[in-house]
C-alpha cells in the first residue's frame, strides 16, 4: 500500500523528478572545435560571468555589469599554492638584492612614466658599468617576477634594456626575460589558472579554445601569429594556454620567436629614449601593420592548408 502524499509532498517529488531528468551537457569536442554547452549550464554561466565588466574584453564585445555576491573563485589549496609559490620568488629575489653591491637606494623607483625612466636610467647607467654581472642578475631577477605575476610595467623594463645595453644585447636580454617570466606564468595557470581564467575572461577562453581545436595540426603557426600581432595579449596567452592544452614546447618556441619583432620594436625605442614623448607611440599603425604582415607569414601555412581542404 503507498503511503498518500501531501499537496507539498506531491510538490517536491514532482521537482525532484524533474531536476533529475533534465539534461547534462558540457562536453566541449576538441576534434572538430565545436563546444557544445547545455542550455541550461550556458544561461547560468551568462549570470555567473555578466556580473564583471569587461569592458569589450571578449571577442563576442558583450560587457558585463558590475555586482556583488560572486564566490572567489579559488579554493584554500590553491590560494595556498599561490601565496607559496609568490614567496618563494620573492624570497629569492630578496636575496639577490641582498648580495648587491651598496647604491643609493633612495632614488630607485620603479617607472611607471616615461620621465621616471629617465630618471632611473641616468642613475643605473654608472652603476651598470662598475657591476655589471651583478645588475644584470638583479636586472633579469625583476624582469622574471613581474612577468610571472603579471606585473604591469615589463615594457618600461624593456626600454631601459635598450637604452642601458644597445639594440642586440638588450634584446637577447628582453627576449630571454619575458620568455622565462611566460614559461614560469604557464605553469603556475596550469596549478591555480583555470579558475582564475574561467572567472575574468569566460567569453574570451572559449574562443580561444575553439580557436586551438580548429588548427591543432598547426599549432605553432597559429600561436606564432598570436605572440607576434597584438590579437590577443600576452597575459591572456600565458594563463590560458595550459588550459586549453597547448604543449609546453609549443608554447616555448612560439614565445621565443613570436617576441623578438616587438621586443626589437620596443628595445630600440630605448636608445632615443630622451625623443619618446608616449608609451603609445611605439605602436603606431605603421608597426602594427608590420607586426600583422609578419604574423600572416606565420599562419599563412594554416590558410594554405584549409583551402586545399576545402577544394
Amino acid at each position: 500500500m503507498k503511503p498518500k502524499l501531501s499537496n507539498g509532498g506531491v510538490l517536491l517529488y514532482r521537482s525532484l523528478s524533474a531536476s533529475m531528468a533534465a539534461p547534462r551537457s558540457g562536453a566541449v569536442e576538441a576534434g572538430n572545435g565545436s563546444v557544445s554547452l547545455g542550455i541550461g549550464k550556458l544561461k547560468d554561466e551568462e549570470n555567473i560571468f555578466g556580473i564583471y565588466d569587461l569592458a569589450g574584453d571578449s571577442p563576442t564585445g558583450k560587457k558585463g555589469k558590475a555586482g556583488d555576491g560572486m564566490k572567489f573563485p579559488l579554493s584554500r589549496w590553491e590560494v595556498t599554492v599561490g601565496i607559496g609559490v609568490f614567496l618563494v620568488f620573492s624570497v629569492g629575489l630578496l636575496c639577490i638584492y641582498l648580495t648587491m653591491p651598496a647604491a643609493d637606494y633612495s632614488k630607485l623607483k620603479f617607472p611607471r612614466t616615461l620621465s621616471d625612466l629617465r630618471m632611473l636610467k641616468e642613475h643605473l647607467a654608472t652603476y651598470a658599468k662598475v657591476y655589471p654581472a651583478k645588475f644584470i642578475l638583479g636586472y633579469c631577477s625583476t624582469y622574471i617576477f613581474m612577468q610571472t605575476f603579471m606585473i604591469p610595467g615589463t615594457i618600461f623594463m624593456s626600454l631601459l634594456a635598450g637604452a642601458l645595453f644597445g639594440v642586440i644585447k638588450g634584446l637577447f636580454m628582453v627576449v630571454f626575460n619575458a620568455t622565462a617570466g611566460a614559461s614560469s606564468c604557464f605553469f603556475l595557470s596550469k596549478l591555480i589558472g583555470r579558475p582564475i581564467v574561467n572567472w575574468l575572461w569566460p567569453d574570451k577562453l572559449r574562443f580561444f579554445q575553439a580557436e586551438i581545436a580548429k588548427r591543432r595540426d598547426r599549432l605553432l603557426n597559429y600561436m606564432l601569429f598570436l605572440r607576434v600581432t597584438p590579437t590577443l595579449p600576452n597575459l591572456f596567452i600565458n594563463l590560458a594556454s595550459p588550459i586549453v592544452d597547448i604543449p609546453f614546447h609549443i608554447f616555448f618556441l612560439a614565445t621565443v620567436i613570436g617576441l623578438i619583432p616587438a621586443s626589437y620594436i620596443t628595445v630600440r625605442a630605448g636608445l632615443a629614449l630622451g625623443d619618446l614623448k608616449s608609451v603609445k607611440d611605439l605602436y603606431d599603425f605603421k608597426t602594427l601593420s608590420v607586426l600583422f604582415l609578419i604574423g600572416s607569414v606565420a599562419i599563412f601555412p594554416t590558410l594554405l592548408k584549409r583551402k586545399r581542404v576545402y577544394e
